[in-house]
């Protein structure tokens, strides 16, 4: 079981990215699937999670600017992040969760699978 994400780059601030996340080794049947991300120095902190309703939340520093989405036939994941600003630089991870409950969707601990992280920088 393996999530695999991609994506990552340099980028200016105001551009725009699309991170990928391929699930492999399993059918994708997670209960919610999310992407966190970690600053160089600072604790790892939720972005955004999707529940298999295709329920979104997302933290209040990314609300209107990234989208994450899935699909199911590709066993693929997505965050689409738009009008990037120099401090959502960080590594990015992808994670999934088979057992979780779903009014933990924002804490890590409530995912079992996780990706490898991808680095995004935005210069300002």
């Amino acid at each position: 079981v393996q999530l695999q994400a991609s994506g990552g780059g340099l980028v200016q601030a105001g551009s725009s990215l699309r991170l990928s996340c391929i699930a492999s080794g399993l059918t994708f049947r997670f209960r919610f699937t999310g992407w966190f991300r970690q600053a160089s120095g600072k604790e790892r902190e939720f972005v955004a999670t999707l529940a298999t309703s295709g329920h979104t939340t997302y933290a209040d520093s990314v609300t209107g600017r990234f989208t994450i989405s899935r699909d199911n036939a590709k066993n693929t994941m997505y965050l689409q992040m738009n009008s990037l600003k120099p401090e959502d630089t960080a590594v990015y991870y992808c994670a999934g969760s088979t057992s979780g409950i779903s009014s933990s969707r924002r804490q890590s601990s409530a995912y079992n699978y996780w990706g490898q992280g991808t680095l995004v920088t935005v210069s300002s």
